[in-house]
């Protein structure tokens, strides 16, 4: 790879890796070219790109996006998956192969420009799916407003039922 095509690749992965909310970093050593196709296909399904690459450009790519020295976890050959949106499922799909597959060993990463270890990306992949905690974070913010209502809606609810019997009692009479 001559001068031009590294500076080339490593602007390209500058702009990955500054557009990713997340990097998932693995050692793919062991694992078959068809076993590297399926972890690659899971990837993109949902949302992430997987990519091998030199080490020394992706330390430098990192420095130049201004994320943290990731040199810890590019020791070896290195698969990265960028995730431009969400981490959980990339995360998801990484430790499922991982415990599939053995051989695939998960490094560390970067998320939202911070490092994170093995065991917080296993604890990403442990959440619910975004729409799940949407849907969570929703009840959770509807819960007291709907107690409200009810509690305000008692006593007219109260009166309804007393006029109701006041009316069942005059019709009978």
């Amino acid at each position: 790879m001559n001068k031009e095509d590294k500076a080339a690749k490593v602007a390209e992965l500058t702009g990955m890796v500054k557009g990713s909310t997340a990097l998932l970093l693995a050692d793919y050593r062991g694992i078959s070219v068809a076993e590297a196709r399926e972890l690659r296909s899971g990837l993109k399904e949902v949302g992430a790109h997987y990519e091998v690459t030199k080490n020394t450009l992706m330390i430098r790519a990192a420095e130049e996006a201004g994320v943290g020295d990731i040199r810890e976890h590019l020791q070896g050959p290195t698969a990265i998956a960028f995730c431009p949106e969400d981490a959980v499922s990339p995360a998801r799909v990484l430790v499922k192969f991982a415990k599939e597959l053995k051989m695939l060993e998960i490094k560390g990463g970067i998320l939202e420009g911070k490092l994170i270890d093995v065991e917080k990306i296993k604890f990403l992949a442990s959440l619910p799916p975004r729409e799940v905690l949407l849907s969570q974070l929703l009840g959770a913010m509807q819960g007291p407003i709907r107690g409200l209502a009810i509690v305000c809606a008692g006593p007219i609810r109260g009166l309804v039922t007393v006029l109701t019997r006041i009316q069942e009692q005059k019709e009978a009479a």
